[in-house]
């Protein structure tokens, strides 16, 4: 296993339509390093944003899609994506904003 610093876990926002409704509910969604577990995405997001609190982490691993081109298959690569809840006291994060 990496050693993982907090500014290596967070690979970047995921910017969806779903992933944007849930941030009125102060939910945010981002990719995040493969090999990273709840207890380091809690603390790396605490660090990089001032002022925020994580209520709890969702984590979900996503498996590469199957991609053909004409006769040659492959796979897309796989992907890590941790759903975060802060709580209701906890500023929001900014690099969503105006959005």
């Amino acid at each position: 296993m990496a050693d993982l610093k907090y500014y290596d876990i967070l690979l970047k926002p995921l910017v969806t339509e779903k992933s944007m409704s849930m941030m009125a509910g102060k939910r945010y969604a981002f990719y995040v390093h493969p090999d990273a577990n709840k207890t380091q995405v809690k603390e790396a997001v605490e660090k990089l944003f001032d002022g925020t609190k994580v209520r709890k982490v969702n984590t979900m691993n996503l498996e590469g899609k199957t991609k053909r081109r004409r006769y040659v298959a492959g796979k897309t690569a796989a992907r890590k994506k941790a759903i975060v809840q802060l709580t209701d006291d906890s500023k929001e994060i900014e690099i969503f904003q105006g959005m």
